[in-house]
This record gives structure tokens, sequence and C-alpha cells, in this order.
């Protein structure tokens, strides 16, 4: 990962300052909002590959999604990158058979993980523009929901955020999805694990740790430690952390709704990369995670920032709204996890 000075392209810290202020003031007081339901999401099965059609099918019944919210397409499977012609053609199919009142999709297939320089979550999102690209370490367009108070993206923004309920195989794609399904309404007694590590290039989130804490409050534990590696922590809700790989994994206990990622380059090739794949969090039990499917140069605003990010979990919004929230430049990066997870919803709909 190639770094840079992170004054150069300042990240919108305000929102982080702001929080701590308000929390230090005893001026903020989480509300709940309201969230995407069930009838607003659409899930897109690819009917070539078998696996993808065997988690839709399931998803959709977990999840009672209306039948009209099941958009099948067909694409050769097993390529990691689809290029843009194909990807256009499939957008438009997309396109075609979305409902109007859909305001976020599912897709079901952990590769393709992107299209050309983009996220395959990100083309589905804002469709492929390069835009949302970069050759070597520049910025790129920004993400619209970014920090937002929408409630219905599609509606509001003209975009529908997505995420991959990605899995090697249909037994992990089961326990991804009921680790969201059991997550709702929860108010998990459990803790945050922000990690600072010794790696200077890939640690530039952990200045904002002391304000993820505030944010926190007393509603989840949080643990800020120096180390690489955390081991044996059972309560797991949030782990935040800079490494190319991250040991100990198998020693966790993460909670049904647990967000966790890792700040590095290659995150996001999610079946062949030489640094650890964002798989690798869903199959230790997190269900949510993020990672970059080109090289970002250690961009705070192309990763997750955990201050919204948790803040917006903890306001009731599903996975997919707090995590799409937090990024500033998604265009690089994909999104995984169960969408509709939501584990501080005061309201959660009937499983």
């Amino acid at each position: 990962m190639q770094s840079f000075m992170r004054s150069h392209w300042p990240l919108p810290t305000s929102r982080a300052a702001l929080l701590l202020l308000c929390v230090l003031l005893t001026l903020c007081v989480v509300r709940p909002v309201a969230a995407i339901e069930a009838s607003q999401l659409a899930v897109i099965i690819n009917m070539e590959d078998p696996v993808s059609y065997a988690i839709g099918e399931y998803y959709v019944v977990r999840r009672h999604l209306p039948l009209d919210n099941i958009i099948k397409i067909r694409f050769e499977p097993g390529s990691t990158t689809m290029s843009e012609g194909e990807f256009k053609l499939l957008k438009a199919e997309v396109e075609r058979q979305t409902a109007s009142n859909v305001q976020a999709y599912a897709l079901t297939w952990a590769a393709p993980y992107r299209v050309e320089c983009m996220s395959i979550t990100a083309a589905f999102a804002f469709g492929f523009n390069r835009a949302y690209c970069a050759s070597g370490c520049k910025p790129t367009e920004l993400n619209p929901m970014f920090n937002a108070s929408t409630r219905e993206p599609y509606t509001e923004l003209g975009m529908r955020p997505t995420m991959s309920l990605a899995a090697r195989d249909f037994e992990d794609a089961v326990a991804l999805i009921d680790r969201g399904v059991e997550s709702d309404g929860t108010l998990p007694d459990a803790r945050a694990y922000l990690m600072s590590t010794s790696d200077k290039a890939r640690n530039v989130r952990a200045a904002d740790y002391p304000a993820v804490k505030h944010v926190l409050g007393k509603r989840v534990a949080t643990s800020i430690l120096r180390g690489d590696v955390l081991y044996g922590a059972r309560d797991v809700l949030f782990y935040f952390t800079g490494r190319a790989k991250v040991a100990g994994l198998e020693t966790l206990g993460f909670k049904p709704g647990a967000v966790a990622d890792h700040l590095t380059s290659f995150g996001g090739m999610l079946t062949d990369s030489g640094q650890m794949s964002a798989l690798r969090w869903l199959e230790a039990g997190a269900t949510g995670s993020y990672g970059t499917v080109q090289e970002p140069c250690n961009f705070p605003q192309k990763f997750p920032d955990p201050v919204i990010l948790v803040d917006n979990y903890l306001r009731g919004e599903t996975l997919i709204e707090a995590y799409w929230k937090s990024v500033a430049m998604p265009g690089q990066g994909i999104f995984i996890g169960e969408p509709l997870a939501a584990p501080f919803r005061p309201n959660p709909a009937p499983n």
C-alpha cells in the first residue's frame, strides 16, 4: 500500500469532531431512525450460477422479500472481473426488472467483485463511471450518500446502495444470512475493539478512535488497543484495524450483526488476493465487512469512517445504510454482508 499525507486530501473530519463535542457536552441524544425495509431491497441472482440461485432463494425466504423484488440475470460465473460492456448490458436488464419502490440491491455472489476499475457494488449503485476510479494516488468521485440523512437513497439521491451476500459456498451464505436476521433489534451486550497497529500506512484511522468510543458511549463497551492481533474476545460487535493480514480470527466470537474490516489495499479482492480477503471476516462470524479492489493509497476517504458507521448503526439503520454512509469515496471498495441486519433497530420486522 502506497502512503500519502492525510492533509493532502482532507477527510471531512468536522463530523467526528462535532460528534465528540456533542457527547462531551452531553447535548447529543441517539434517536432511532427509519431504516430500509425488506420491501425496498431487491436481490439480484445469476441464473447461470447454482450457488447464486440458492443464496438468493434462501435470502428471499428468510427476509420475506416480495417476489417482485427478485431480479434474474445471466452471465458466465467464475471470473473476478467483468468488462464494462457486459456490465452495462446486465445493468440495463436489472433496471428493467427493478420495481419503482426499490431503494437498494443485494448481490448473491463473491465473484465477479469488480467491473474493470470499479467495485461491483459501486457499479450497481452508480452505474459504471470512470470518475469513481483512480489511476495512481488520486481521489475519486464522492459518494452522495456519505454522511447523509437520507432515508430513501434512490428516491432522494438517484442511487441504490449495493451489498454482496458474498460467500465461498452456500453453507457460508446461510450462516451469514441467519446471523443478520438473528441480529435484528437485539441491542447486543457486546464490545468494540479498535486496534492501533504497528503498520503506520494502514493505521490512519486510529486518530478517530477516541471519537468512536464517545459515540458508542455506554451502549457498547469499547477497547482501544495497541497491537496487531486480538485473541480470544468472545463479545465482538465492532473490530476495526489496519493490517494486510489479521491473525487470530479463529479465536474470536462475533455477535450477530458484527461489523469488522481491515484497512489495506486489496481486501476487496475477495477470492484471489495476496492480502487477507474481507471474506475472512464473514467466515469468522462477522455480518458485514468492506475492502478495496484496487490500490487506494490508504486514502481514509476510500475506507469506512468508523465514527459515522457506528453512529448510524446505533441509530437503528440497517448495515447497508450505515456502511454506505461511512465511505466518502466508495468507487474502488466492495461492501459485503447481510444488508438488512439492524441490531439497534427498535421495531424490527418479524423474522
